[in-house]
């Protein structure tokens, strides 16, 4: 069942809610599509219920983002072939070049070891046992996880084979780095894999599947675990005030507990695998489709190999703490642990999540519809100088040409992106939303989603003014 991977970590920190009561239906007015090719720039946000030739599907309860409900106009027929995107970027893009990213390799390591040696430094005068001195070091594993983000960023490219035509180089260095971030390198190349293959698919995607909902005339209303709580928080505390709790919640649960959540029990994964753990290459609970494991074949080894890896750090950090005191490992690692985790479920989120963007079954999925339903995000304007962008080697601002072939070196992926938006600028998804905006908005308005047309979209009756 969903609920037994997807949501297994709602259901383990939150529980069900005990009381539901449906929000009231606002009555929206209708956007009627009468062409496949979308001018985008020119439309007002769509509302209702789109018309197309073929089809008339109710959008009514649909909340917009900035795309505009952009990708809730697409058809299936619509979508280019693999071959007709890759033939308009440059052939070069998909060469990686060994001097280069060795090159922001160093740029990464340098800039985290600044940071270390920096906190190393002011261990004397600012004693992380100390409450005191809690504020600086809180500030201090901010700058630093931002900063060794980069690190797992070439890490992830390492895993794709984008790193260097050196598979041995490429390996030592994905393994090394991954290792260091307790992230089972081999298990993760291989779950990393499958949510590429399967972006937004509802039973087979790898992560951020959301809990759906029955909602037809021939089957009772069946509700969620999600949904129920959020309404039970609006009902408690009022529309407003009930979706900043629900945001919280989900804030917290995403971008604190949800990355070990993944890595332990598979959390917002699709059903069909089971319960799934990085560390054992069996399922933890009887798979919906058992062809379709995580780690099937050869991928048991490696699921073992990568424990060795992960084994050794975490000797490292318990020795650390034995002989050094849990304090500094925590202010010098741990904290800065914590906010590469936050980074790392903060780009995998809205790179595929919003209120307009919708979610595939397998009848209705393909591998150019889960690619071209990835959102790229002005991260370059997180901070004035587009610092955070270049330190995290462009993946959030770029991630559209990385998810159509993730083949696509980091630092020519901007060239692809560029290229993508020239030819197929209608099937390009750009949302100038800030980032904290948009995450706020994801926080409050993606709990569950429903069947409309050929599509899963996320329910928001009544609330879309609030999102």
């Amino acid at each position: 069942m969903v609920a037994m991977r997807s949501h297994a970590l709602v259901a383990l920190l939150i529980g069900s809610a005990s009381s539901f009561a449906p929000v009231n239906r606002v009555t929206k007015n209708t956007f009627v599509s009468e062409t496949t090719k979308l001018d985008v720039a020119t439309l007002e946000a769509p509302v209702g219920t789109f018309t197309s030739a073929d089809e008339e599907i109710d959008y009514s309860g649909v909340a917009y983002s900035g795309l505009n409900g952009q990708a809730l106009q697409w058809k299936s027929e619509d979508f280019p072939r693999q071959s007709a995107v890759k033939a308009v970027i440059p052939a070069d893009c998909f060469e990686p070049d060994t001097a280069k990213s060795l090159g922001y390799l160093a740029v990464s390591m340098s800039g985290t070891a600044l940071c270390t040696f920096f906190g190393i430094s002011a261990l004397s005068l600012l004693p992380p046992s100390s409450l005191i001195t809690l504020p600086f070091w809180v500030a201090y594993a901010a700058v630093t996880g931002t900063v060794a983000m980069g690190l797992w960023v070439l890490a992830h490219e390492c895993g794709h084979g984008a790193f260097s035509k050196n598979k041995t180089l490429q390996t030592v260095v994905g393994y090394t780095l991954h290792s260091l971030c307790l992230v089972p390198y081999f298990s993760w190349q291989r779950s990393h894999a499958v949510h590429h293959a399967h972006t937004n698919h509802m039973e087979l995607g790898e992560t951020h599947v959301p809990e759906l909902m029955v909602e037809n005339e021939d089957e009772e209303e069946k509700s969620t675990t999600s949904y129920e709580l959020r309404n039970s928080l609006i009902n408690l505390f009022g529309t407003e005030d009930g979706l900043k709790a629900w945001g919280v919640i989900q804030g917290f649960l995403h971008l604190v507990i949800g990355w070990p959540a993944y890595i332990l029990i598979g959390a917002t994964g699709g059903p069909a695998r089971g319960m799934t753990n990085h560390f054992v290459p069996n399922p933890l609970s009887t798979p919906d489709e058992p062809s379709k494991e995580l780690f099937p074949g050869h991928w048991k080894s490696k699921v073992y190999q990568s424990d060795i890896g992960i084994a050794a750090v975490v000797s490292a950090l318990l020795a650390w703490s034995v002989f050094r005191g849990p304090e500094e490992m925590m202010a010098l690692y741990g904290g800065p642990y914590l906010v590469v985790n936050a980074w790392l479920v903060l780009y995998t989120w809205l790179q595929h999540t919003d209120v307009d963007v919708p979610h595939f079954s397998k009848d209705e999925f393909s591998y150019m519809r889960g690619a071209l339903h990835t959102i790229d995000r002005p991260y370059d304007k997180l901070d004035p100088w587009g610092a955070i962008d270049f330190l995290h080697h462009k993946i959030g601002s770029t991630h559209v040409a990385h998810h159509f072939d993730f083949s696509i070196p980091h630092y020519k992926a901007q060239e692809a992106t560029d290229a993508i938006k020239e030819k197929f600028p209608d099937m390009y998804l750009y949302d100038p939303t800030p980032i904290p905006q948009a995450l706020w908005r994801v926080c409050k308005g993606c709990a569950t989603v429903v069947k409309r047309g050929d599509r899963w979209v996320w329910k928001n009756d009544g609330i879309e003014e609030h999102l």
